[in-house]
């Protein structure tokens, strides 16, 4: 008996912490409504419910977290407020729900609607402002008067942001309040003439700065839609050059300074990964194989990985990392391994780590590949009319196995081919595959005889541009992109393009 009056009591200790929330809209027909909820700056469903009368009302679940959610109504309507595991009443109408709002419960709410609204006056005195100075010419006494009203306009919003967070500093609308404003950069130092002596002072300050307004320990900032946009600008265009190595010099601190079981060390790591991997700017799966590397098959004295989310779905990590190794040593900047195969006398030797070009394009093919039948025959007129003679060696691989061998040797003589043809031939194939040791190290080496898993070849054509130490420079390059890239790195201008643009070989 005493202990069924214990769980009796657990079950009605633990309804207690499931929070209602409330919402009353006037005018809006009985329908179905939804509970969205922020993770970074994107909204997710977070449940469904009918609303009857203009009221509905949702149970938080367990994995309703603190932040800012949203009610979603017919026509892409909605209205945002904060949650932070306490009851919500609120009452309100359209167009403006947020003007017309009444919050009945939620003392998060109270402030952060009193603030929202606030915001709005000001803007619109300030836009009044703003308006009326464009009827005078800068240097008019009346243009200088309203830019110093709407200075004084700033302030005010400055101070009410201040004193809101000094007399709520235990609420999550502080924090959010105080992350949304930008850090004070002061002036940029000046010599005694007045003349500025650090150009870039105000920018670098910024950027190391950018921070300080934010509660990096707080987990609850994840799931507002303004820490989202804060690391989405830092890691854009308009705060960081988009080089891979930039980015990383900055991803890694940021990562690191965080708690590696919170969920702010989740989203960042996971942002910064998923969006330099689906970047369009050459080079940057760079960003995602350093990060991969780093974070998801790192481990921690437990044999887990460092990406606690990633713990559950063991195969798919660690065929993860298996692909990640490769990809490592094929990232800008990484000298690749080196490739030492015959040509098509099945006898000599070559490799590309002993050329002393300026400038290598390694390159995969296959005879059979369509693709390749329109590409190589180019390359080949690139080589004869630039290359060639501007010290730019073609190093080819290509497909010549088994009954490959034959084809692949018809057409490099029917195309002319003169750059340098090696493959992993028939006859080599089948004797590396019987003792690999006859040939391992004196000719060549396993990476080589497995050419495709060492360089990732799961399609053909594939180019990769390496720089006279033999360091990867530019991939995955058109013949087109190739001729240009190589005409701007030599400094050659002015010159005719062989082949310009093809939509066609875009596309592929």
């Amino acid at each position: 008996m005493k202990h069924l009056l214990i769980i009796a009591l657990l079950l009605v200790s633990s309804k207690g912490f499931s929070q209602k929330l409330r919402f009353k809209v006037d005018g809006v027909k009985d329908t179905t409504v939804f509970l969205t909820k922020y993770y970074g700056s994107k909204l997710f469903y977070a449940d469904t419910a009918q609303m009857k009368g203009g009221v509905v009302e949702f149970t938080a679940k367990p994995d309703l977290k603190p932040g800012i959610v949203a009610l979603l109504m017919p026509g892409q309507k909605y209205f945002e407020v904060i949650y932070n595991n306490e009851d919500i009443n609120i009452e309100t109408k359209g167009p403006d729900f947020v003007a017309n709002m009444k919050v009945k419960k939620s003392e998060e709410n109270k402030v952060f609607v009193a603030y929202i609204n606030y915001l709005q006056e000001q803007r619109k005195v300030a836009t009044g402002f703003s308006e009326e100075r464009k009827k005078y010419k800068e240097g008019d006494p009346q243009y200088k008067m309203y830019g110093e009203k709407m200075d004084s306009v700033s302030k005010r919003v400055t101070t009410y942001q201040t004193d809101l967070q000094k007399n709520n500093p235990n609420k999550l609308v502080s924090k959010i309040i105080k992350m949304s404003m930008d850090v004070v950069v002061p002036e940029a130092p000046k010599d005694a003439s007045g003349k500025v002596t650090d150009e870039n002072f105000r920018y670098r300050y910024y950027r190391n700065h950018y921070w300080d307004n934010i509660d990096l320990k707080d987990d609850r900032l994840v799931n507002t839609p303004v820490f989202g946009s804060k690391v989405e600008y830092f890691f854009g265009k308009n705060m960081l050059v988009q080089h891979p190595d930039t980015i990383l010099a900055f991803a890694f601190p940021f990562c690191d300074q965080f708690d590696k079981k919170s969920e702010l060390f989740k989203y960042a790591v996971d942002y910064i990964t998923n969006t330099f991997a689906k970047s369009n700017i050459m080079g940057m799966d760079k960003v995602y194989v350093y990060m991969v590397n780093r974070y998801y098959c790192k481990t921690d004295e437990n044999g887990n990985s460092v990406a606690y989310w990633m713990n559950d779905k063991k195969d798919k990590l660690k065929e993860l990392c298996e692909e990640n190794k490769v990809r490592m040593n094929l990232v800008q900047g990484v000298r690749p391994p080196n490739i030492s195969l015959r040509d098509t006398t099945d006898v000599n030797w070559k490799d590309f780590y002993s050329l002393k070009s300026e400038y290598t394009i390694l390159y995969f093919w296959d005879p059979e590949c369509g693709h390749c039948k329109k590409t190589t025959p180019k390359l080949q007129t690139l080589y004869e009319k630039k290359f060639k003679d501007r010290n730019v060696e073609i190093f080819a691989v290509g497909k010549a196995t088994g009954e490959d061998f034959e084809k692949w040797k018809k057409f490099i003589r029917d195309n002319k081919l003169s750059f340098i043809n090696v493959g992993l031939t028939k006859k080599l194939y089948e004797e590396a595959t019987e003792d690999p040791r006859q040939f391992i190290p004196k000719y060549t080496t396993l990476e080589a005889l497995n050419y495709h898993d060492t360089y990732d070849i799961y399609a053909t054509p594939r180019i990769f541009v390496l720089d006279k130490d033999k360091k990867i420079i530019a991939k995955q390059l058109t013949i087109s992109q190739l001729e240009d890239f190589i005409d701007r790195m030599q400094n050659v201008k002015n010159v005719e393009k062989i082949f310009p643009p093809d939509p066609e070989e875009e596309a592929h």
